[in-house]
């Protein structure tokens, strides 16, 4: 009967693929004994940090407006979590959503050491994105993403995370790494297969690849209209004191 714990924004990406047996999506298995979703198979991403809206950051594609719009919250915030999910993306897989202010191709591959050298400093809270894609001649590739889902931790946990979801398509030139040190395994699969495959899935994730699950390529899953609300899962006791949580809408 204590009040519900604080929630931090965070941002999550699903970087999709396309192959000749269909779509496949890109999930991490979080360590084991960590506070947060430790042991479960969930998509790159993270908390917002401060250093998500330090300085100027410039965009090529859809402006802080449109992503308010579709998340539902202010500019400020929309631009922070577009940051964050590109920020995360990179510390945690090592792919960069970004390419240069001249306009033209996405980057190339990022897998150079002076590349995970800038990852690391990112990761290390040494610079932000903006600094970093100020410094390189960069701009953030918001064109790339698209609003996915918007989920919210149930008030019964402990940590508790507003969390809005992303899609993205994997640059080609690009390739997800070993990198970071918050999963001990990495994996591309076909959503229908991930839904089977017995990985430890949280309710937002599953949700996630039902949907993308439904589409043939990458292009009918970012070309797809959706409405976005955002979800609370319920927290609902039985007479013999067990607990389950209940969606809304959901009446069993």
């Amino acid at each position: 009967m204590t009040a519900p714990a604080r929630m931090r924004d965070a941002a999550t990406v699903a970087l999709l693929r396309d192959t000749e047996a269909g779509p496949e999506v890109y999930l991490l298995r979080r360590v084991v004994g960590m506070a947060f979703a430790g042991g479960m198979h969930v998509f790159p991403g993270g908390s917002v940090d401060p250093a998500d809206a330090a300085g100027d950051l410039t965009w090529a594609g859809p402006a802080p407006g449109f992503w308010a719009q579709a998340f539902g919250c202010d500019e400020p915030l929309a631009r922070v979590l577009v940051c964050a999910a590109v920020r995360e993306t990179f510390e945690e897989t090592g792919v960069l959503l970004a390419g240069p202010r001249d306009g033209g191709a996405l980057l190339a591959d990022v897998s150079s050491d002076a590349w995970e050298a800038e990852r690391a400093a990112l990761e290390a809270g040494e610079q932000s994105l903006p600094q970093l894609l100020d410094r390189r001649s960069l701009v953030l590739r918001t064109d790339l993403l698209r609003p996915l889902a918007h989920w919210i931790t149930p008030e019964i946990e402990a940590r508790r995370f507003d969390t809005r979801f992303f899609l993205a398509r994997m640059p080609v030139e690009q390739v997800c790494r070993d990198v970071g040190g918050e999963a001990d395994q990495r994996l591309w699969l076909r959503p229908a297969d991930a839904l089977t495959s017995g990985a430890g899935l949280m309710p937002p994730t599953v949700a996630v690849l039902r949907e993308l699950a439904a589409y043939s390529d990458v292009d009918s899953a970012l070309t797809a209209q959706r409405s976005i609300r955002a979800i609370l899962p319920q927290a609902r006791v039985g007479a013999d004191g067990s607990v389950e949580l209940v969606l809304p809408g959901d009446g069993g």
